[in-house]
Parts: structure tokens; C-alpha cells; sequence
């Protein structure tokens, strides 16, 4: 019995030891057995009247972070796997902030959003106070870089440039005289609006402003406002506005025998947006919308035939979060670190070919050489009608 115990003794100190052992290793043996974490927030409007945009863009932070995983992070020697942390802004600016605090709260590494210039221009502040990196897919407001917050980022043209491509070519091409104009009281919708009117006036004595209008992003009956408006036989009608608005007001306009053109942003201009809610309301060459980024390239066409087996319909978003998460992570690779404070530098210099083409930002955190694309809609299939820079 004594030297039963005794063996005994010495397999429980001998076990000890190699637990000891372990635990002294450990910190370098866990590199090996799991991957660390990089925390991502995506946040945007997953319910509300923006929430195809919000699900789209959804989708292509997921793809990226699902493609990027496969492929394998090492920064600084040290592999990583993406977790993404989601967040419902609802397009509601009160619940972007809620939301922008809960994701301070889960110490994420970089936030991808949010979408809507209302919701995206307040949260900015959070994030700034927190030292957290945001890049929005596709704020188009100038107001959200121009607040003074180096962690602040855009993937597109501004209202400005938008507004301006947009008010151009209504004059110089589509020769409108009378222009009625109507916005849905966002911050997006008044921004790119305000920049169209701004244009027209600036840019051809001979057009003018002959109705002013305003909605809500919530709304779907617009009969009040076309019936004023149509006393004006206006040969384009402008609307700062979302796709989930332009659907409803188009069979509207249908209906009351309004033939103007329908103008809008990137909002309304997804190569799947109009077509699927609409269907046979699409009337050809009505519509004419600018898009965020030129033509799809080859690396966009390609992307998007495992885009759509993945996810259904590609509403034009998903691209834009798809390479936002690609250029956080080469980011942190150069800087090596996935604390926001090393890589936003290396963030803020960065020249990065993405699918959707050079990602590089000026001082102020807007795309360099950003093109516009301007689009109309012929069989329910968008098609080029031009582009600048």
C-alpha cells in the first residue's frame, strides 16, 4: 500500500508539473492554438425605410470578413480571425448614437458605417472621443468629414460633387427649363438637394426652380405634392431622397399622367433597387440617378456572381463595406497593430487597390478622384449615360 501511495503521490506532482509547465508556456502557445480577434462593428439601418440599403451593405462587410478569414490575417507575426459586431441604427439618428455607444462599449477595432448622412454625422463625434476608426460605406454629406475627426472616413463623393454632376447634366444635357425639386427632410436628402438647386442656378440663366417641396423618409403618399407640382408641367422632377421613396413616387407620378424626369443621388440608384421594387412601373429613361464610383470593373462583376449565390439581389452597397474592411485590415497590416491609434496613420496615407479601384483619402478623410457615374434604366437594366471625376 505505502508503495502504491507513494507512485500515486509522484503521478499527481509529476501531472502538476506539466500543468505548471503549460501555463508557464502559455502566452506563447496561445498564438498558436487560436487565433486573435479583430472586432469590427458594421452598423446600419437593418429595419426602417433604408433597410435593403442597410442589409446590402450588411452582406458586404460579412463577405469580406468570411473572404479575408480564409485567406488568413497575420499582422506583426500574429494571426487573426475578423469578428464582426452588428449594430441596427434603424436610419434614426437618436438610436445612431445608442447604437455608436454600444459598440465603444464592445471595444471594437474600427466601425464600417454608418450609411445615412443623418445617422453617420452624430455617431462621428462617439467614435472620435473614443479613438475608434469609422468608414461609411456611402455618407455623402461634407459635413461628416468636415467636423474636425481624424478617425472619420468616406468611400464616396460627397453631396457636392453629386449634386453638382446631377444639376449639370439636368441643364447642359437633359436641357430642363422648369426643374420642381423635393427632398425628404434628411440630412441626405436636403444635402444633395441643396447642392442640385445650388448648380442649376449657378450654371444656366434659362432653367429654373419653379417648385420647392419637402417630404419625409417615412412617407408613401406623395399625391399632394405631385398635384401641386404638375401645374408646372416641370420637365424634371429632383428628389433628395432614398430608392424606398423614388418607387412609391414614380407609380404616383404614373398615375396623376406625370412624365418628367425623376432625378436623384446614389440613394435611389442601385442596379437592383429600382428594378425590384418597381417591376414593369420602371418606364425607360425616366429615371436618372448618380451612383457612388464608376462602372462596375471586372473585379465588381466578377465579386458579384458570388455576391448574389450568397445573398440574392446586390443592391450597389455591399461593394463599398466589402472593400472598407479589406483597407482597415491592410491598414493595420502596414502598420502592424490592430489598435486604432498605431494604424489610422497608415489608414489615413494608404493607396490600396480595392474591387471597386483605388482607395486613397485626402487630409480630411473624403475619396481622392472619386467618380460619379450617372445612370438611367432601359428594359429594367441600368445603363451608362456618364461619368466624371
Amino acid at each position: 500500500m505505502k508503495i502504491y501511495a507513494e507512485l500515486t503521490r509522484q503521478f499527481f506532482l509529476s501531472l502538476l508539473c506539466l500543468m505548471l509547465g503549460a501555463m508557464t508556456l502559455l502566452p506563447g502557445q496561445a498564438l498558436l492554438a487560436a487565433d486573435l480577434k479583430i472586432r469590427i462593428g458594421v452598423v446600419g439601418p437593418l429595419t426602417g425605410p433604408s433597410a435593403l440599403n442597410g442589409k446590402d451593405a450588411q452582406n458586404g462587410a460579412q463577405m469580406a470578413a468570411e473572404d479575408l478569414n480564409a485567406r488568413g490575417i497575420v499582422i506583426a507575426g500574429r494571426k487573426y480571425q475578423i469578428e464582426l459586431v452588428t449594430q441596427d441604427d434603424a436610419g434614426d439618428p437618436r438610436q445612431a448614437t445608442s447604437a455608436a455607444q454600444a459598440l465603444v462599449d464592445a471595444n471594437v477595432n474600427a466601425v464600417v458605417g454608418h450609411l445615412t448622412s443623418g445617422t453617420t454625422i452624430p455617431a462621428a463625434k462617439i467614435y472620435y472621443q473614443a479613438g475608434i476608426v469609422q468608414i461609411s460605406p456611402f455618407t455623402t454629406n461634407p459635413k461628416f468629414t468636415r467636423q474636425g475627426y481624424s478617425t472619420a472616413f468616406r468611400m464616396c463623393p460627397n453631396d457636392d460633387q453629386l449634386g453638382s454632376a446631377l444639376g449639370r447634366y439636368a441643364v447642359d444635357k437633359a436641357g430642363a427649363k422648369k426643374i420642381a425639386v423635393i427632398d425628404d427632410a434628411t440630412a441626405y436628402g436636403q444635402g444633395v438637394a441643396m447642392q442640385f438647386i445650388k448648380t442649376v442656378n449657378a450654371t444656366s440663366s434659362g432653367a429654373s426652380i419653379v417648385a420647392r417641396e419637402q417630404t419625409t423618409d417615412k412617407a408613401i403618399d406623395f399625391n399632394a405634392i405631385l398635384t401641386n407640382i404638375k401645374k408646372y408641367s416641370p420637365d424634371v422632377i429632383f428628389l433628395g431622397g432614398m430608392g424606398t421613396t423614388a418607387a412609391p413616387m414614380l407609380k404616383q407620378m404614373k398615375a396623376l399622367g406625370i412624365s418628367s424626369k425623376l432625378m436623384g443621388g446614389d440613394g435611389m440608384c442601385g442596379p437592383e433597387l429600382l428594378p425590384s421594387l418597381l417591376g414593369k412601373d420602371l418606364i425607360d429613361r425616366q429615371v436618372i440617378c448618380a451612383d457612388l464610383g464608376g462602372p462596375d470593373s471586372r473585379e465588381v462583376q466578377a465579386w458579384s456572381v458570388g455576391y448574389t449565390k450568397r445573398f440574392g439581389l446586390n443592391y450597389g452597397n455591399a461593394k463599398y463595406s466589402y472593400d472598407a474592411v479589406f483597407v482597415l485590415i491592410e491598414a493595420m497590416k502596414q502598420a502592424g497593430s490592430v489598435d486604432p491609434a498605431i494604424y489610422r496613420p497608415a489608414l489615413a496615407a494608404i493607396k490600396f487597390r480595392g474591387i471597386t479601384g483605388t482607395i486613397a483619402f485626402d487630409k480630411n478623410g473624403d475619396m481622392l478622384n472619386a467618380p460619379i457615374a450617372l445612370y438611367t434604366y432601359i428594359n429594367g437594366k441600368q445603363e451608362l449615360i456618364s461619368l466624371s471625376y
